[in-house]
């Protein structure tokens, strides 16, 4: 696509067999909308640029040619970021949105406070998907706006100088096919992905931001959503509005909430708030699907050196490959069942427990390099299985993801982990950035040894805290940790496809 969210995609398993029983809704290598990275995202490459870098143009082994692919993809992946500028950085969004769950339909108001870079700026261009824009503003005078390819262009009514900040205050509707998922039946209202198809915002992972969030429900329904809950306020008629305050920056694709006729538990895990919300399981049940919580959250912020940082949700919702937030993450009703069939199969919940270091607090900066939020949370589930569950269940996810690289080789699919580009990729595609992603982790485990291994993976968590990184930025922490130049591991397995299996 040249522009906007494309169509949703469904994911395919990328845990073990035996540890994801996938059904139609189960979880798998997630592709959400921003996966198909539009033209004019941070990182694309040009046709020109992708056929200079082909992985089939540096699979020579030996001599300057492959040195100088590899070189030329490095360059590519750290320059390729960087070289798309928005000319602004969105600060603040502050977001009201009344849902009709029947209808399918969400009305919102919302005003987004935004700083110029380096230059004066006359457009800001947000994402927004099918929403359809009534109106723009800034302090009630009216702005000239256009909306195409999913995108809203707003002219500004002078140019805002570099460095000064302004906002924009947006009045908009839509009946969105997906990204914000109404299960009439169930009086159910959830995100999956896709922020832009209900609120307009930035797409790209690299754009940070903080985020207060009001929803107008049914006063029966309870919610839950990213960030700190505030006092809700009763608005009559039957209907009431929830809202929350999101106070560090984050990505926009891990913004979101749940909302339904929900039965809630509520734990403290230390200083911890666990929240555990379902229509179809018993408090009982729900404590019993989610007892791991507490255990999964003390292992990934040992590994990464970061404490968990605020309260912790979890929502059973009708249907869903599951979802990482800040703060939250959703899972599927039948997902939730097969944990209370057979308690082991936790490693849907661990893996988007292990975003909220890897993906959230540490993001990639643009897809290109989505192995490092994706790849890192799989083998992160892994290597947690393999604390709570013993060894076999760690060498069952590590056999699967050899099984795995090594099919896509025998059909000449495999990738660098770096890719020149992210647009409409395949299930191979994904399947090379989460499976192969975690089996190359675990393979520069076993190079590196325990104590430097996870050394380095906590330096670089500890100093990527709240940015956005790159490939390069985990190789410099991993050599840092090791005392010597990693590159000939990370030009096989990483920038190219020669590692041996």
């Amino acid at each position: 696509m040249k522009g906007g969210t494309p169509p949703r995609a469904r994911g395919h398993c990328f845990f073990a067999p035996s540890l994801c029983r996938r059904q139609e809704e189960g979880w798998g290598g997630v592709l959400f909308a921003t996966s198909h990275k539009p033209r004019s995202a941070p990182g694309y490459a040009s046709p020109c640029l992708q056929s200079l870098l082909s992985i089939k143009g540096c699979r020579m082994r030996k001599g300057m040619i492959r040195r100088a692919c590899v070189t030329l993809l490095m360059m590519s992946s750290i320059s390729a970021v960087a070289a798309e500028k928005r000319g602004f950085d969105v600060l603040h969004y502050t977001t009201t949105l009344d849902l009709d769950i029947a209808a399918g339909e969400v009305h919102g108001e919302q005003v987004v406070r935004f700083r110029a870079a380096d230059a004066p700026l006359q457009q800001l261009v947000l994402d927004s998907g099918a929403l359809v824009v009534a109106s723009a503003q800034h302090n009630g005078r009216p702005l000239a706006f256009a909306q195409e390819n999913g995108r809203l262009i707003i002219n500004l009514a002078e140019p805002l100088q570099a460095g000064k900040e302004s906002s924009v205050e947006l009045k908009y509707q839509g009946k969105p096919a997906f990204g914000l998922e109404f299960a009439a039946a169930r009086n159910e209202v959830y995100t999956i992905f896709s922020t832009s198809q209900w609120m307009p915002s930035i797409d790209a992972p690299d754009e940070r931001a903080t985020l207060e969030l009001a929803l107008r429900l049914p006063k029966e329904l309870l919610a839950t959503a990213v960030g700190d809950a505030l006092p809700s306020r009763d608005l009559g008629g039957g209907r009431m509005e929830h809202r929350w305050h999101l106070r560090t920056p984050m990505p926009g694709y891990v913004y979101g909430f749940a909302a339904g006729p929900y039965r809630h538990v509520q734990q403290m895990h230390g200083k911890t708030r666990l929240n555990y919300y379902a229509v179809d399981r018993s408090q009982a049940e729900l404590q019993q699907v989610f007892t791991a919580t507490g255990g999964m959250l003390d292992f990934f912020a040992d590994r990464a050196g970061l404490a968990y940082q605020g309260d912790y949700s979890q929502a059973l919702v009708a249907r869903t490959i599951g979802q990482e937030m800040a703060g939250l993450s959703v899972m599927s009703e039948a997902y939730g069942q097969r944990v209370l069939d057979d308690p082991s199969q936790l490693a849907l919940m661990a893996h988007e427990a292990a975003h909220q270091w890897w993906g959230n607090r540490v993001t990639c900066a643009g897809w290109e390099h989505f192995w490092l939020n994706e790849g890192m949370a799989n083998f992160m589930t892994a290597a947690w299985l393999q604390q709570s569950q013993g060894e076999a269940a760690y060498q069952t996810m590590v056999e699967s993801w050899r099984t795995r690289v090594q099919a896509l080789r025998a059909k000449g699919s495999d990738r660098a982990l770096v890719y020149p580009d992210w647009n409409k990729p395949s299930a191979d595609d994904r399947a090379v950035v989460y499976q192969k992603g975690a089996y190359v982790l675990h393979r520069l485990r076993q190079t590196l040894g325990e104590e430097v291994f996870w050394r380095g993976l906590r330096e670089y968590t500890r100093a990527n805290d709240g940015r956005s990184v790159v490939t390069a930025d985990f190789q410099a922490a991993m050599e840092t940790a090791a005392g010597h130049s990693l590159q000939p591991f990370f030009d096989d397995w990483v920038y190219a496809t020669g590692g041996e299996l």
